[in-house]
């Protein structure tokens, strides 16, 4: 992944999270739906199919989005 898009990918997962935060700081989605919208991203990833390297990248995004629910994340 070029620079470019390895900050294009961190940029959008700084305003997703800050979206996610906002939507329950304002009451709008509870903890356990941004939690769902985790495990649907993960798992959406985690169900692609096809050549080794097109199927690499998205389990690192799965594993990422796992990782960040395991962690604690601040939305939790």
């Amino acid at each position: 992944m070029s620079t470019a898009n390895e900050h294009a990918g961190q940029a959008a997962l700084s305003i997703c999270e800050a979206l996610l935060l906002a939507m329950n700081d304002h009451k709008l989605l509870p903890e356990h739906e941004i939690m769902g919208i985790l495990r649907d991203a993960a798992a959406a990833h985690e169900k692609v199919t096809g050549p080794p390297a097109a199927t690499e990248d998205h389990r690192a995004v799965a594993k990422l989005i796992n990782n960040i629910i395991a962690g604690g994340n601040s939305v939790r």
